[in-house]
């Protein structure tokens, strides 16, 4: 599946928006911190392009999860405007943002772990699979949850606005809790919809 010149125009337009977050963000430690995946990211994904080109749904995917951080960074996860909307709309007690953030990171990577396991291994579609790219987004989920504790430990109350807790003692677990939901749905709902790429990508690849 030739991708053309969209996975260009997505990073142009991200590195746009990124730029656009860095402007007068709640604090800049923070927006770092929050944007931090995307700057070690996108270099890999642009040296690899050419080699191993990805399917033009794990780009777009890929890219929407750079905005959820960037807004994130930008106003913080406990301040960002659109949880409190949720929280009027919905009656939550708390700016839940976070929560969109930590489905996101098992609905991406899900379906990023699915295409790099049935491309580079032998593992084919089942339920090995299905559990094994559920473990890895558990896995990214839970160093995550590591590296927030790190910075708690080394930077105090400066982690605050990083670790986003808004005083849950759950928040922890419920954020894990989030990316099992995202790593789930996502290879329920766009598993066939990544195969009919793949197997594209793979044409292409036989007549190259």
């Amino acid at each position: 599946m030739k991708t053309g010149n969209e996975p260009l125009w997505l990073m142009i337009t991200g590195s746009i928006l990124l730029a656009l977050t860095a402007i007068h963000p709640h604090d800049y430690t923070t927006w770092w911190m929050e944007t931090a995946p995307i700057f070690i990211a996108v270099p890999v994904f642009v040296a690899t392009y050419k080699s191993y080109t990805l399917t033009p749904l794990v780009y777009r995917l890929l890219f929407v999860h750079a905005i959820i951080l960037m807004v994130g960074g930008h106003y913080t996860y406990a301040e960002v405007p659109l949880g409190y909307w949720m929280e009027n709309w919905f009656g939550f007690v708390r700016n839940d943002y976070d929560k969109i953030g930590h489905f996101a990171q098992g609905f991406v990577p899900a379906l990023l772990f699915r295409e790099l396991l049935l491309r580079s291994s032998p593992l084919q579609r089942g339920k090995l699979l299905f559990t094994l790219v559920t473990a890895c987004c558990l896995a990214v989920s839970a160093s995550y949850e590591l590296i927030e504790w790190v910075a708690a430990i080394t930077m105090g109350q400066g982690a605050d606005a990083f670790l986003g807790t808004q005083g849950d003692p759950w928040d922890t677990q419920t954020d894990m809790l989030m990316a099992l939901i995202g790593a789930v749905c996502a290879q329920v709902v766009l598993a066939k919809v990544q195969d009919r790429q793949l197997r594209t990508v793979r044409a292409e690849l036989v007549e190259a």
